[in-house]
């Protein structure tokens, strides 16, 4: 075929049948809208797989029942901050949706092996931890044959039946170049049945032959191609190394809305009867957005960050407001990571979202003035934290970095390679003396349990990165005597810093080193004693145990700089 060009109406009714295993892009947001349309009210019984499926269309089609069970890394909400998803909570708690979990890198990886036509693949994630006890259907931990000593998990190839993606542009052939980073290739690779395309524009072969290093996917595996303009919303699009493109950034306002609308049911349909049912196509969407909303996302999405604007505000900014918990516990993380990467030479960070990631940052621009660089990965490789946005995958901190990949390259060769030398950083809804950390579900005694989000990409961290440093605020029922789920083994967790204390691994447990002085508790052991009382486990104390020196005015200036809002600060 030399022309796939159709609308996405007919691109998905002549594609997709009910049973279907369906995997949506990050960024194709029009075509799950049209997706919930055509099947809205039926017994779809859709698996669906998604690495990220927080703040997304795809919530409507699980809360619309047309989603027998998902496969993803990660869950939550991710914007303003992470927040476990009520339409995932409540298909959860009613047993109305399977959910399959699985880390960043190891859901890549089974895609990966879906596309090469291999019944598995080898993975050192997942090992470990309570993703590999819940997912015993597809994958096994075996002794490496070749003699290392070391345990292997043999992951179950995945493959999709057909693929939804949206790009910024493709031929009509469907030679298709994705925004970047591009995470969902694989999953598009592995899809048995093809590929519905949807993109920014359509463009000439020729333009496809000028940009053929940024082509992500061929037109031999592409069923369908369709020309949908601001396919992405809410989402963003970043047009990095396109300058014949107008990018735009993500929809806040809209995000916002749509997290509240999902908190309870009915307003959850009426969103939904509201944005996607009474929308009968996609620029009925785009009218009711309206043209001066796309033009202010638009000119959001395409602003550059120079190096001048990097800049910290002035201390005096600092000192009007006194130090909030989770910036004790930031610089308390960031203090201890600048140490331990001195002390260890270590050449790369991975540091995740919210205060684990804030925490990074901090100590980026202190070991900086000290003229030592370490390679920052996340939104990126080789990124540069920018003042004003605590989002981790921000416009503005995407155009700093040196490299934007998927997750073989982020996680699995950044955090685990062989010369990476990697410290991870990572926050943890609950932890335990041992360094395990729960970040997906909340067992309860009662039967109540509650999810949470998810592996993400913590589980890669804790499993490949060679020394992980937790950041957290001290609470007793965040800090725990076992985590009765385990997302990532604490193995290679060496440190936790709190808002109360620092502790360090001494053999297998945590162990109280430092501690924060309060005006009020003059006596060591009082004050020990008080963060005893509020740990969920029998405190150890170190024999020599030193006072922490509360946050500067110099490094709480560092730290607002990144988030003015107190989004995450509190």
């Amino acid at each position: 075929m030399t022309n796939k060009v159709i609308s996405l109406r007919h691109a998905i009714e002549v594609n997709i049948t009910p049973g279907m295993t369906v995997h949506i892009s990050l960024q194709a947001g029009a075509a799950t809208c049209e997706l919930a349309r055509q099947f809205w009210g039926q017994d779809a019984g859709f698996t669906l797989i998604m690495n990220m499926i927080g703040g997304h269309h795809a919530l409507s089609l699980v809360h619309g029942g047309l989603v027998k069970k998902l496969i993803f890394a990660t869950c939550a909400d991710i914007y303003p901050r992470p927040y476990p998803n009520p339409v995932i909570q409540r298909a959860f708690k009613n047993n109305t949706c399977e959910l399959e979990n699985w880390s960043m890198l190891s859901l890549t990886q089974a895609l990966m092996a879906g596309a090469l036509n291999l019944p598995f693949i080898t993975t050192r994630s997942v090992i470990g931890s309570s993703l590999a006890e819940d997912n015993k259907h597809a994958i096994r931990v075996v002794e490496d044959v070749f003699g290392s000593g070391e345990q292997i998990g043999l992951i179950k190839s995945i493959n999709p039946d057909i693929s939804i993606i949206h790009g910024w542009a493709a031929d009509p052939m469907g030679n298709v170049i994705l925004p970047g980073p591009p995470r969902d290739a694989w999953a598009a690779k592995a899809s048995r049945k093809g590929i519905i395309v949807c993109v920014e524009k359509i463009v000439s072969e020729d333009f496809i032959r000028r940009h053929s290093l940024l082509v992500k996917i061929p037109s031999s595996l592409v069923n369908a191609v369709c020309e949908i303009h601001f396919g992405a919303h809410p989402q963003n699009m970043s047009a990095q190394s396109l300058p014949e493109f107008e990018g735009y950034g993500l929809d806040r306002e809209y995000l916002n809305a749509f997290r509240k609308a999902t908190e309870d049911s009915e307003a959850c349909s009426q969103w939904v009867k509201e944005w996607i049912l009474n929308c009968r196509s996609h620029e009925d969407y785009l009218n009711k957005l309206g043209n001066k909303r796309i033009q202010a996302l638009k000119g959001n999405g395409n602003r550059r960050i120079s190096v001048t604007e990097k800049k910290a505000p002035t201390t005096e900014q600092a000192l009007e407001k006194e130090a909030t918990p989770a910036e004790y516990a930031i610089i308390n993380g960031a203090r201890i990571i600048k140490e331990i990467i001195v002390k260890h030479r270590y050449k790369t960070m991975f540091a995740g979202i919210g205060i684990s990631g804030l925490a990074g940052w901090c100590a980026y621009y202190l070991l900086k003035e000290e003229d030592y660089h370490v390679y920052l990965i996340a939104t990126g490789i080789g990124y540069e934290p920018c003042p004003g946005d605590p989002l981790l995958i921000s416009s503005a901190n995407m155009a700093t970095a040196k490299m934007i990949s998927d997750s073989l390259d982020q996680h699995g060769v950044g955090a685990g390679g062989s010369n990476s030398r990697c410290l991870g950083v990572l926050g943890a809804g609950q932890i335990d003396k041992y360094g395990n950390i729960n970040s997906t579900i909340i067992r309860s005694r009662k039967g109540h349990d509650i999810y949470l989000g998810g592996a993400g990409g913590g589980n890669d961290i804790a499993s490949l990165a060679q020394e992980v440093v937790v950041v957290a605020v001290h609470r007793a029922n965040r800090m725990v005597e076992n985590v009765r789920y385990i997302t990532c083994p604490g193995k290679r967790v060496s440190t936790l810093a709190t808002d109360e204390g620092l502790y360090l691994k001494n053999g297998s447990e945590l162990v109280l080193k430092g501690y924060y002085p309060k005006p009020d508790v003059s006596e060591e052991n009082e004050r020990i004693d008080e963060i005893a009382r509020g740990c969920g486990w029998q405190l150890r104390r170190a024999p020599q145990i030193k006072k922490l020196a509360p946050p500067t005015a110099t490094e709480l200036s560092l730290l607002r700089s990144f988030d003015p809002d107190g989004v995450f600060l509190g």
